[in-house]
């Protein structure tokens, strides 16, 4: 499947890009969540409410399925999860990763930054995947953090049911793909798993013997 992905700020925007993508051939579209309030008198709430209308007014406009690609930076992820789940949204990728600034203090200049990710970055997407497992009727997928086949390993027992790379083929070459999908197989053989789905969620928060 094709997955197109789109960053777009104005609805206007967000709806006629969507659209030209679902008629050049997308199988489905990531929307790509980049709230960054600038602005005193923009509430919280009001934040979320302008990303829940904007996702349910582009599942209106399209047939294909609509992921939504969310930051962690939201005071209760869980809540804002389930509206996008009535809003529409078929799946949640967690968590964007974004540009930051950074000061040339010779030049006096503002520079912007994006190192490739490594598996330290994980955690915070498997503490959210843990928790919304079960818990939203969208798919998950995580990205941010997965080079490795114990990561791939981590994140599907926390729920995922899909999992990005970017960082690590960019390091390694797209050959890393069908290494990961060797060693994976290798793992499920050694550990006595049947499938993949078999031990999905295993480790979520509602599988928790002490949730606490």
């Amino acid at each position: 499947p094709i997955v197109a992905s789109l960053n777009g700020v104005t609805q206007g925007g967000w709806l006629d890009n969507a659209k030209l993508l679902e008629q050049a051939g997308a199988d489905a579209i990531e929307l790509h969540i980049d709230a960054l309030p600038t602005g005193a008198r923009l509430s919280g709430p009001a934040l979320e409410q302008r990303t829940v209308d904007m996702v349910a007014t582009v599942k209106r406009a399209v047939r294909i399925p609509i992921a939504v690609k969310l930051s962690p930076f939201y005071t209760s992820l869980l809540n804002l999860a389930n509206q996008l789940d009535r809003a529409g949204a078929a799946g949640l990728v967690l968590f964007n990763r974004f540009y930051h600034p950074d000061i040339d203090i010779e030049a006096l200049e503002i520079i912007s930054r994006l190192s490739l990710s490594n598996s330290s970055d994980l955690p915070l997407r498997l503490r959210w995947l843990a928790l919304l497992s079960g818990r939203v009727q969208a798919s998950l997928a995580v990205t941010g953090g997965v080079h490795t086949v114990f990561d791939v390993v981590k994140a599907v027992m926390c729920g995922a049911q899909g999992v990005q790379m970017v960082s690590a083929l960019l390091r390694r070459g797209p050959g890393h793909i069908a290494v990961l999908r060797h060693e994976l197989t290798a793992w499920l053989e050694e550990h006595e798993y049947e499938s993949l789905q078999q031990m999905q969620g295993s480790m979520s928060f509602l599988k928790c013997p002490d949730p606490s």
